[in-house]
């Protein structure tokens, strides 16, 4: 059958379904097009469009092909996207998916991972405004002259970012090498020597090596890889219990490293204990990493529910607070609903491989207790609550802010710039060498992640006088935002209008157009500051605001 031909009894039948929606498909193009050109100019994306509707031997040999009817076929017309650069193809694709619903499982990403042809392209089937879907491809100007003319266009054409010949005459280089493994594809006879002359030559494209299964799959890793990332390329239960390998049929050490073209076999054994932490110095694949990783998290997860148990006694302990009162199941319960954990055991076993810190776990187990028992607090209590204290408080020291360190005498009190500690927040010292008592906030990342021999170098620390907010003290805050043209001016002027100065302000946004905005400014309290936080909270895009906590 020649191309545009298709049997005579579909003729009619794919006619008349397609012309009962010629007219809405032509019309939601224009449409969807209007639309995308409207936000692309907002966002100031240089850009060109086209649609197009699909035709009708395509739709037949895919409904075919595919078994599918006419309603399934999802790019009966079809929008493509040319920009200047990659960081523009993600950008409009943003901008896209924000304005129409993405369908899942139809996204596939030929920009990150290339065909074999070197094809790159972003695509994505979107919900139409009336329901139907429809498909959009996003290119650069570069990729589209690969894709419509060839490899060998895109090598031979290929310019630099100023215009200019790309230079080292690298993409050139590798076009004289197609036509070197032509010539040698014509003068030998021998296939063995013609694989052995283009496996040796292969070094030419050096991102990557190409290798082989036994049955002669081929695998691409980062270059420099051993033959452990191979065996988790091709399972993570081949790698966790590989115990050898061989490379073109002879045995090679596991850090062997793997050369373009080697056939690899992985060698494994039920007897195999598993993995060993000295893979994670050999390996250069993320997956390989990732892997491993899991491995020892679940293998381990005994030995890190024990280490986990005794790490939260002990830090209890340091914190003068009773374990026991405090692990009920339904303070239990409202730790595991807060870091997403199913059972008390995997909290435990996070907090034992270092997922979670003692801090965030004895934290909020002292906030779901001091909920339910904050009503059976009676001013006799608060009474005999504030004799005791003044009466283990025979040595004090006063510093700026109205700090008092409990214990310490005649030593100087400074605070930490990591965490920024202000009036109202819960405070706590600790001793330095040689620089006196530094004040951190309690839920400071640096005093969380102390080890148990720096410990014992915390004190407890307070604020105190009437005169606090007289003073000012530094504030950090990062705000996360949907970017927006207008987006900084609108927060600046909550300090303006409020008088507030801006020390640093700085401003980073993601290629999903995700804005970091970091902000340093004083104030007297932390009633200033939390005031200052909710009015943020009300411009819009913003999404959450939280202060640096080290």
């Amino acid at each position: 059958m020649n191309d545009g031909e298709y049997p005579q009894e579909l003729d009619e039948e794919i006619k008349d379904l397609v012309k009962q929606r010629e007219s809405d498909r032509i019309e939601q193009v224009h449409e969807m097009i209007s639309d995308i050109e409207s936000i692309m100019q907002e966002y100031n994306i240089q850009y060109r469009i086209f649609g197009r509707s699909k035709h009708f031997y395509s739709i037949y040999k895919k409904m075919v092909n595919q078994n599918k009817t006419i309603d399934q076929i999802y790019d009966l017309f079809a929008v493509r996207i040319l920009v200047d650069t990659v960081k523009d193809c993600y950008a409009a694709l943003g901008v896209i998916h924000e304005m129409y619903k993405p369908i899942p499982g139809r996204f596939k990403d030929y920009i990150a991972m290339p065909k074999p042809n070197m094809y790159q392209s972003l695509h994505t089937t979107l919900i139409g405004p009336n329901g139907q879907p429809f498909e959009i491809q996003i290119r650069t100007f570069e990729m589209h002259k690969t894709a419509e003319y060839g490899i060998a266009a895109h090598w031979k054409y290929k310019e630099a970012s100023d215009g200019k010949a790309s230079s080292g005459n690298r993409e050139e280089e590798k076009l004289n090498w197609l036509r070197q493994i032509l010539e040698w594809q014509r003068d030998m006879s021998d296939n063995k020597e013609f694989m052995s002359l283009l496996k040796n030559d292969l070094d030419l494209f050096a991102d990557s090596v190409y290798c082989f299964t036994p049955q002669g799959d081929v695998k691409t890793l980062p270059r420099g890889s051993s033959t452990v990332d191979f065996a988790y390329s091709v399972h993570s239960a081949v790698g966790n219990k590989m115990v050898g390998a061989r490379v073109n049929g002879k045995l090679v050490p596991i850090e062997y490293e793997i050369k373009n073209g080697d056939r690899v076999e992985i060698i494994t054994s039920q007897n195999s204990k598993g993995p060993s932490r000295d893979w994670l110095k050999i390996v250069k694949s993320t997956q390989a990493k990732n892997k491993i990783n899991q491995w020892f998290k679940q293998e381990r997860k005994e030995d890190n529910i024990l280490k986990g148990k005794e790490m939260l006694a002990n830090y209890a302990k340091l914190k003068g607070r009773t374990l026991g009162e405090l692990t009920k199941p339904k303070y239990l319960e409202a730790v595991m609903r807060k870091y997403g954990f199913r059972d008390w055991e995997s909290v435990l076993a996070a907090l034992g491989h270092g997922g979670l810190k003692e801090g965030q776990i004895l934290n909020k187990l002292i906030e779901a207790y001091e909920k339910e028992h904050k009503k059976e607090i009676t001013d006799e209590k608060v009474l005999e609550a504030a004799a005791e204290a003044k009466e283990k408080l025979p040595i004090v020291k006063k510093e700026k802010g109205g700090i008092v360190v409990k214990g310490i005498d005649d030593v100087a009190v400074r605070f930490a710039k990591c965490c920024s500690p202000i009036p109202g927040d819960e405070i706590v010292g600790f001793v330095t060498r040689g620089r006196g008592v530094t004040i951190h906030r309690t839920d400071c990342v640096n005093v969380m992640n102390l080890s148990e021999s720096e410990r014992v170098r915390l004190i407890d620390a307070e604020w105190q006088g009437s005169n606090l907010t007289s003073g000012l003290y530094t504030a950090e805050i990062n705000v996360y935002a949907n970017n927006r043209t207008g987006l900084l001016v609108d927060i600046s002027k909550i300090f303006t209008e409020r008088k507030i100065d801006l020390t640093t302000i700085n401003s980073r946004t993601s290629k999903q157009g995700r804005a970091t905005i970091s902000m340093t400014f004083d104030v007297h309290s932390t009633e200033e500051l939390n005031s200052i936080v909710e009015k943020i909270r009300q411009v819009e895009s913003v999404i959450d605001i939280e202060r640096t906590t080290g």
